[in-house]
C-alpha cells in the first residue's frame, strides 16, 4: 500500500498536478529595474540609481519600513556587518530601499533619511512606495513584506530574495557570487 501512494504521489508531482507554487521572491530571474524615485547618498554626479548601474558587481539589496520592528531588531544590524565585512571589496556593493506597503504617513522619505543617519548609512538609500501606491520594486521583486534581502550576482539574477538573512548565510553566498565568471 505504501509503495502505491509514493507511485501515485510521484506522479502527481512529476504531472504538475501537485506542486508548491512559489508565491515570493523571483530566485534565479534577471533582476528587473527598481523603479525608486527619491534617493540619498548617490555617488557623485548620480540623481537616481538602478540595478542596471552596477554592471560586474555583486549587490546586497535591502527593503525595510521605518516602523519595521524586525529591519531594527534584525536588518540593520546585519547589513552594517556585511559592510563592514566588505568594506574595501569593490566587487561588492550595498543599497536599502524602503519598500513601503502599509503604513503610508509613517513610512515617508523623511522617515528612511533619518534612519540612515541613525545607522551612519553612507550607501545609497532609496524610498518606494507612497500615498497609499505599494512600492514597485516591492511588486517587481515579489518580496514579502520587511525586513527582506536579495542578493544579485554579477549577470544581474536574483540569487537569494526572502526575509532576513543570517550575516554569516549571506557572506556564504556573497563570497561564492564575487568570485569571477568565466565568459
Amino acid at each position: 500500500m505504501k509503495k502505491v501512494a509514493l507511485i501515485v504521489l510521484a506522479f502527481l508531482i512529476g504531472s504538475g498536478i501537485l506542486y508548491a507554487k512559489q508565491t515570493r521572491g523571483i530566485l534565479g530571474k534577471k533582476a528587473p529595474a527598481w523603479k525608486v524615485d527619491q534617493w540619498i547618498n548617490l555617488p557623485e554626479g548620480k540623481s537616481s540609481l538602478d540595478v542596471s548601474d552596477y554592471k560586474d558587481k555583486v549587490i546586497y539589496l535591502y527593503c525595510f519600513q521605518s516602523w519595521c520592528p524586525g529591519c531594527h531588531a534584525h536588518g540593520f544590524p546585519t547589513l552594517q556587518k556585511l559592510i563592514e565585512h566588505y568594506q574595501n571589496d569593490d566587487d561588492v556593493v550595498f543599497v536599502a530601499v524602503q519598500t513601503v506597503f502599509e503604513g503610508f504617513s509613517s513610512n515617508t522619505p523623511k522617515r528612511a533619511w533619518e534612519i540612515a543617519k541613525r545607522y551612519n548609512l553612507t550607501i545609497p538609500v532609496g524610498h518606494s512606495g507612497s500615498n497609499g501606491k505599494k512600492s514597485e520594486l516591492m511588486k517587481d521583486y515579489r518580496t514579502g513584506g520587511t525586513p527582506w534581502a536579495i542578493i544579485i550576482d554579477r549577470n544581474r539574477v536574483v540569487r537569494y530574495n526572502d526575509f532576513h538573512i543570517q550575516p554569516e548565510d549571506a557572506i556564504k553566498i556573497i563570497d561564492v557570487l564575487r568570485k569571477p565568471t568565466e565568459k
